[in-house]
């Protein structure tokens, strides 16, 4: 199994930036195209990974008691995430690149009441040098996938100075069973995500396959039939509010 499909340059946070803005225009010049000759491209008018509430994953770790104070959501978007841990009782800081996702985060947690329960910043996640030994649980909710090889490792080990010892970090990025013709990050092997957690110093407690949540839906693929996304979508199934759902995998680890 290899241990990613090499797609071309990743959007830069710039790139993401302009598209919390509203720039979807600018975020698609920087995207990856797909490979696929036969298929155009989809066309779209929202964050993808925007679902307006927590991934199910998320509700379903916390459900399971896998979420301990404090918390680090990281590259938290839009704070969907945070702001329901928060809203749980946790400690809880989203740190994300993009300003503009920052600002939508404080937002919404202002209007939900917990403006003050739930703190965001701007940060670069592969460095986080205000951050070292503070956090006892980590959610990376597909940030991971987002990295090159190259950059994968330092990210990793910056979580691994984040975090308390014995703490817990929760992974959920893209499997290598993404489609080709579905548009985004890089696709990640069951082996790439063991052995660079592994060689940061996290001690893989489980891995197992799970599904991504996105923001399109059913209705939304209809209206673009020849799209690539379009074509490979009865593949890869719908939860049952008609979401597009990506294959995954779900890592916890144990900060050694």
């Amino acid at each position: 199994m290899s241990a990613e499909v090499p797609l071309p340059e990743q959007p830069s946070p710039a790139a993401f930036d302009a598209l919390y803005r509203g720039d979807f225009e600018t975020f698609r010049r920087a995207a990856p195209p797909s490979d696929t000759a036969r298929y155009t491209e989809f066309q779209f008018d929202r964050v993808p990974w925007d679902i307006g509430e927590a991934q199910p994953v998320v509700r379903d770790l916390e459900a399971d008691g896998q979420i301990a104070s404090e918390v680090l959501d990281i590259g938290c978007g839009p704070g969907e995430n945070a702001i329901f841990l928060a809203g749980r009782g946790y400690q809880v800081c989203g740190l994300d690149a993009a300003p503009a996702a920052i600002a939508i985060a404080r937002e919404r947690a202002r209007q939900r009441g917990l403006g003050e329960a739930v703190a965001f910043d701007v940060a670069d996640a592969t460095t986080m040098t205000d951050y070292t030994d503070r956090f006892t649980t980590v959610v990376d909710s597909a940030l991971y996938h987002c990295f090159p090889e190259g950059q994968r490792h330092g990210y990793v080990a910056a979580l691994h100075r984040a975090a308390r010892p014995h703490a817990r970090l929760h992974v959920l990025c893209f499997s290598d069973r993404v489609p080709d013709e579905f548009p985004g990050p890089f696709r990640i092997s069951e082996d790439n995500l063991r052995g660079t957690l592994a060689d940061a110093g996290w001690v893989v407690r489980r891995l197992e396959a799970a599904t991504y949540t996105t923001a399109f839906t059913r209705a939304d693929l209809a209206q673009q039939p020849t799209s690539s996304l379009a074509a490979v979508a009865s593949g890869l199934g719908f939860d049952s509010d008609d979401r597009l759902l990506a294959p995954a995998w779900l890592a916890t680890a144990e900060r050694s």
